[in-house]
């Protein structure tokens, strides 16, 4: 279970255009002194059902229709924060629903191995005192009973020394029956061992079908949530200033909301360039940066702070497998693609937060937990390549701190991510 540090809100994060989402975000319109100042796009296409402002202005020309506009636009306000509440309390009770689907199906993987492991001891334990068996009915067989029996006949004057030989062959027999006896017993064991092996290793795929149908099921959530978001943030601040045009006497509303669209637009822009020109410049030490030979990279910078295991989840206080390592750099810090490969995930996670995974084919696949909101760079279906920035550290989910929680996965699993990235020459 992921979770180390100072807890954030839980929040989608999710979407097939990031840049667009924190414009959307940023809408907002100030009043002071009768003075507007507007910031954030106007999606056109979400604004069709909407009043324009030519409705607005038309609206002002009797009272009874003015009021009968505030209350309008008051209600598709309501309905739009509603709306975008309710999808995004789905979209992280979905995130939940994922999350433990495939904490399940880790922690089944794992006692799967610890089993096998078992199985194949036991395996070589009984081979070992079926060996021995084998030796002593071999040894039995050259020494029988019928040819001590036969010597007593036929040389009754050494008797004594063939009685001597017929205690010793009891012996041998006694002890025979106990090395048979516990070359059974190990048989049984490892049969047993390998059984329950077998067992949970038919029920793994139904585990992982179910986390990978959990997934996707998220995935539909948060973005049914963005879309709900996005037409609240195109939505709103616009809303909000024709309710401005309504109930007050400030002039040139339209038009002031129009430049802060453009003003924020251009800064958004701005920054998106200067994220593009950090992340393509980055050749640290400490994360991404040129991959290796192996077309790997270190997944951002930090010292580990939790390794991969079973512990006392410092957030839940309950003993539960820690699927993966914590690194801690600073909030907001860069999070890289360890390895080339596809967004397959971009959303609420649960417990996880904000979280990314990316399939790096060959049947592996890496995810990064805890992005501080908004701070997810890619989308579904998007191709990204070895040490390309793709999220921000953040402290969502069940964190108490800023960390990334870094998985590796096989076929669907989490495997430590030590081993693992250190037979591909990275050190996390």
């Amino acid at each position: 279970m992921p979770g180390c540090y100072e807890i954030e809100t839980m929040s989608t994060a999710s979407s097939s255009a990031p840049r667009r989402r924190a414009l959307a975000a940023a809408v907002a319109v100030v009043l002071t002194a009768g003075a507007l100042v507007a910031v954030g796009p106007v999606s056109a296409a979400a604004a069709a059902s909407y009043p324009s402002w030519s409705d607005v202005e038309q609206a002002k020309a009797s009272k009874d229709t003015q009021q009968a506009k505030v209350r309008q636009i008051e209600a598709l306000l309501e309905d739009l924060t509603s709306k975008a509440s309710a999808a995004q309390a789905s979209a992280e009770a979905a995130g939940t629903v994922y999350q433990d689907a495939q904490t399940k199906y880790d922690a089944a993987t794992l006692e799967q191995r610890s089993l096998q492991g078992q199985a194949d001891d036991a395996e070589r334990t009984a081979q070992r005192s079926e060996e021995q068996a084998g030796q002593l009915a071999a040894q039995l067989g050259r020494a029988s009973a019928n040819d001590v029996t036969t010597d007593i006949l036929t040389h009754p004057s050494d008797s004594g020394d063939l009685l001597y030989e017929l205690g010793a062959m009891s012996k041998l027999s006694e002890q025979a029956d106990g090395i048979y006896s516990q070359a059974s017993q190990d048989r049984g064991v490892a049969q047993g061992l390998a059984d329950r092996a077998e067992q949970a290793e038919e029920a793994l795929g139904d585990l992982a079908d179910a986390a990978q149908a959990k997934m996707q099921a998220a995935q539909a959530a948060a973005d049914r949530a963005q879309s709900a978001v996005d037409a609240q943030a195109d939505n709103k601040a616009r809303l909000e200033a024709q309710l401005t045009l309504l109930t007050t006497n400030a002039k040139d509303v339209e038009a002031a909301y129009d430049k802060g669209v453009a003003a924020e637009e251009a800064r958004q822009a701005a920054l998106a360039a200067e994220a593009e020109k950090a992340a393509a410049t980055n050749q640290g030490g400490a994360g991404g940066g040129t991959p290796n030979s192996s077309g790997w990279v270190r997944p951002s910078g930090g010292y580990q702070t939790s390794p991969y295991g079973y512990r006392v989840d410092p957030y839940t206080h309950y003993r539960a497998l820690h699927a993966g390592v914590d690194l801690a750099p600073a909030c907001y810090a860069p999070i890289y693609a360890a390895h080339s490969g596809t967004v397959t995930f971009a959303a609420n996670g649960g417990g996880y937060g904000n979280e990314v995974v990316l399939d790096n084919g060959g049947g592996i696949s890496t995810a990064y937990g805890h992005i501080v909101d908004g701070g997810i760079l890619v989308s579904v279906g998007q191709h990204v390549e070895a040490g390309q920035q793709i999220a921000k550290i953040g402290s969502t989910g069940w964190s108490t701190g800023c960390h990334l929680h870094f998985e590796t996965r096989v076929n669907g699993s989490a495997v430590d991510p030590v081993p693992f990235m250190a037979a591909r020459g990275i050190s996390v």
